[in-house]
């Protein structure tokens, strides 16, 4: 079988830089620094250093470094023993001081990129990263950005900045793009095993990055350029996006016929071709999901393209946390309650169950709407010990049967593994199930247990 001719290199010479750097890279020689150390950098670093290279890990954020430094973690999925293994050893060291990158081989930038107020993409910390690389930029190195972005970043952005001093991409530096696919709380999927995806500015830069990567990752799969990896990136996340717009809708659908939606989907689910399950919720949370899909929305903007799948799933999942604090007030109405003054404990307030991530979390929208009706509220999440929206300071209650019996309302908005739905049920009056999680409880329960509103 023929590779595509973007593989092929036959013909091109490989420059003495990649080949000096493929070699440090096969002899575990090499010097990495990873810029950004959240939930992607940290992973990635330590999964560097376990492969007994040395890694630097850079970010702005003192208090990272100094729990690194004391060989601790503060990601739930990298444990507290590969940190102080590692840093006891030498080979992962933390700072704040970007002139580090001086003595790199290689760099991975693994910053946020978050949406500006107008929901336009805010790519200022891929910009002030680039800018450190290339004011430290020394031949031979290679560069990998894996901060999701809009298809073009990494050659209108980083290569223009790197490019200077007579330095060509793919002869004095390499550049290459590495979607993240990092999902916290995954026990069956992690950096090592999930596929991939790499693409590179030149040829010689993705052979040079797939060398480096397949230190740590069991498959690659290189594209054609960076900006198609980029974009694979992008589809992924709008993809989930607009699909959960979907069935999000047609739970709106259901509610106003008198369905019940999760029958549907289990029904439809057992259609063994042809239909792919996604469940309502009380909308979208994390930093990539409700996010990505409008770095995509923006760049086909600057082409006079409107991405209307995209603007129209981006309503209706935006629309959800309203859709449930309608869902309070009306049960609330039907017992002759107003919500203001009901107390109301939230379930849950990380973004997706078995982690602490409350970014773009549904539940800090449901918290902060009901606050501004009056309710007295309460929550519960054994992972996110204390909350801040704007002038909101909360901490997570105990679950209790005396708190349960206290409650005019309980409302699950992200289930935890661990969490005893038979107690609540069986404690509680009132219930507002936004992710069908009692389930099974109700079954066990019976007519005995509380009313159960589900979304």
């Amino acid at each position: 079988m023929t590779e595509p001719a973007i593989f092929e290199e036959a013909t091109v010479a490989v420059p003495d830089t990649a080949t000096a750097l493929e070699r440090k890279i096969e002899e575990r020689n090499l010097h990495l620094c990873v810029i950004g150390l959240g939930y992607v950098g940290l992973p990635v670093a330590v999964a560097f250093a376990q492969e007994g290279l040395q890694v630097t890990g850079i970010d702005i954020d003192r208090e990272k470094i100094a729990t690194l430094r004391a060989g601790r973690s503060y990601i739930a999925d990298v444990p507290d023993d590969q940190v102080a293994e590692l840093v006891s050893a030498g080979r992962l060291r933390a700072t704040d001081n970007y002139q580090v990158l001086a003595k790199a081989h290689a760099t991975i930038i693994c910053v946020p990129t978050p949406l500006s107020k107008t929901r336009d993409p805010d790519i200022s910390y891929i910009i002030c990263a680039a800018d450190q690389v290339a004011e430290h930029l020394q031949q031979g190195q290679l560069i990998v950005l894996e901060s999701t972005t809009y298809p073009g970043t990494t050659q209108e952005v980083l290569l223009p900045r790197l490019a200077r001093d007579g330095y060509r991409v793919g002869h004095e530096f390499f550049l290459a793009f590495s979607p993240e696919r990092i999902d916290p709380g995954n026990r069956t999927y992690n950096l090592r095993n999930t596929p991939k995806v790499l693409g590179g500015s030149t040829p010689t830069c993705l052979r040079v990055a797939s060398a480096l990567y397949k230190l740590v990752v069991k498959e690659l799969v290189p594209v054609s350029d960076t900006a198609t990896a980029e974009m694979v990136k992008l589809l992924e996340n709008t993809f989930r996006a607009v699909n959960i717009g979907l069935i999000n809708e047609v739970a709106l659908m259901c509610n106003r016929l008198g369905i019940d939606v999760w029958e549907v989907i289990e029904a439809a689910s057992t259609k063994p071709y042809g239909f792919m399950p996604f469940y309502p919720g009380p909308g979208l949370g994390g930093h990539c999901i409700p996010l990505d899909p409008y770095y995509l929305a923006w760049k086909l903007r600057t082409l006079n393209y409107t991405a209307r799948f995209i603007q129209l799933a981006g309503e209706v999942n935006a629309s959800m946390p309203d859709h449930v604090v309608g869902l309070v007030i009306d049960a609330l109405n039907a017992r002759r309650k107003a919500v203001n003054g009901s107390r109301l404990l939230i379930v849950g307030v990380a973004y997706k169950p078995n982690v602490g991530d409350i970014r773009e979390s549904p539940a800090l929208d449901i918290l902060q709407k009901l606050h501004a009706k009056g309710a007295q509220l309460y929550y519960y999440d054994p992972h996110v010990p204390h909350i801040r929206i704007g002038a909101l300071t909360m901490s997570s209650s105990e679950i209790s049967d005396a708190l349960l019996s206290a409650m005019d309302g309980v409302v699950i908005v992200t289930p935890h593994e661990g969490i005893d739905w038979v107690r609540i049920l069986r404690n509680a009056s009132l219930v507002i199930d936004t992710r069908n999680a009692t389930a099974a409880a109700r079954a066990m329960v019976g007519e005995e247990g509380a009313e159960v509103i589900r979304l």
